[in-house]
């Protein structure tokens, strides 16, 4: 790793940082909301950042700039994935912040952030210490029939981009008529303003 590399790491997270504590989503008053089904702002987000990502791999596949072997795949290890997926919506639900939100927080002064975050650490070497007695855990539900949605359907990339934008519609809109049932969207002023009334207390 070279020092443009780390540079552009830096740079790159202190922006993402900066963007999501100006939307509020380091808040977690704002998070909390999504689990009531009350604002749908995290999940469109991570939606539309997921659908866009895939629809631009497939395109840039297409036109040749990007080859299937430049790009890593994990495992699809569907057990574990349930099992750590499980822990960290629970993590997420009872703390308001997920790893990388946790540390939005803990940089903007928030102590319940900096709580959660200590957790997060002790948690992970906890998990380090215990994992050959874990690994079996870690290791279960090997998908037999391939590591992407395409191989595992038996489709092509264009099916399942189209089935994601699908979706992706449909959480926008059903989302949105839910927000409107409710009390709307939590704003990024309100969640600042709560987080901050919180800590004050």
């Amino acid at each position: 790793m070279n020092i443009i590399d780390i540079a552009s790491g830096l740079v790159l997270g202190f922006a993402f940082g900066f963007v999501l504590e100006s939307a509020g989503f380091g808040s977690p008053c704002k998070l909390t909301a999504q689990f009531r089904l009350a604002d749908w702002s995290v999940f469109k987000v991570m939606f539309t950042a997921i659908v866009f990502t895939s629809v631009g791999l497939m395109l840039a596949r297409w036109i040749g700039l990007v080859s299937p072997d430049q790009l890593f795949v994990p495992s699809a290890l569907l057990g574990a994935a349930a099992i750590g997926g499980a822990l960290v919506g629970a993590g997420f639900a009872v703390g308001g912040y997920c790893p990388g939100t946790s540390v939005v927080g803990a940089m903007s002064g928030r102590l319940d952030a900096i709580v959660f975050l200590l957790g997060l650490m002790v948690g992970t070497l906890v998990f380090a210490g215990a994992y050959e007695q874990l690994e079996a855990w870690t290791l279960a539900g090997e998908f037999a029939g391939g590591d992407t949605l395409p191989q595992a359907l038996g489709v092509s990339d264009l099916w399942v981009n189209i089935g994601m934008v699908i979706a992706a519609v449909a959480v926008f809109v059903g989302g949105s008529a839910m927000e409107r049932r409710g009390q709307g969207v939590v704003t990024a002023d309100q969640a600042v303003k709560s987080a901050s009334s919180t800590n004050a207390r």
